[in-house]
C-alpha cells in the first residue's frame, strides 16, 4: 500500500525539486499525485514500497533540518547585511500588490461595518 511521503502543496518548486532528487538519488520507490483542476485530489510525492518508510522519512527529516539551518543562516545574513525583510521593503518590492491588498481588506471592512456604521434602524 502507498504511503505519504510528502504534500507538495505551499512548497516552492525549488524545494519540491530537491526533495525528488534526493529521494531520486537514494533510490525510493516514488510516484506523484496532482490535486487535478477542481483540487480535489492531494499533490504529494508517495512511496510505493512500505519497507522503505523509515528510511524515507529519516532522510526527509535530515533534509528538511539541513533547509531550516540554512534558511536560518541566509536570514541572519540578511539581518547582519541591513536587508532583513519589513513591511516597508515588501511595499517598496511590490508597490501595486500591496496596495491593492490594502485596498481589498478596507472595503470588506466597510461593507461589513456599514449597517453599524451608518445608524439605519431596520426595525
Amino acid at each position: 500500500m502507498a504511503l505519504l511521503l510528502f504534500r507538495l502543496r505551499h512548497v516552492t518548486d525549488e524545494e519540491a525539486q530537491e526533495v525528488r532528487q534526493l529521494l531520486d538519488d537514494r533510490g525510493f520507490d516514488t510516484y506523484e499525485t496532482q490535486a487535478g483542476m477542481f483540487r480535489m485530489g492531494v499533490d504529494a510525492i508517495w512511496l510505493r514500497n512500505e519497507h522503505q518508510r523509515e528510511a524515507a522519512k529519516a532522510a526527509l527529516a535530515d533534509y528538511q533540518r539541513e533547509r531550516l539551518a540554512q534558511a536560518r543562516q541566509e536570514y541572519a545574513d540578511a539581518v547582519q547585511r541591513g536587508e532583513k525583510p519589513t513591511q516597508w521593503r515588501r511595499f517598496l518590492a511590490h508597490p501595486l500588490q500591496v496596495t491593492l491588498v490594502i485596498v481589498a481588506v478596507l472595503l470588506i471592512a466597510l461593507i461589513t461595518l456599514a449597517p453599524f456604521i451608518s445608524g439605519i434602524n431596520p426595525g
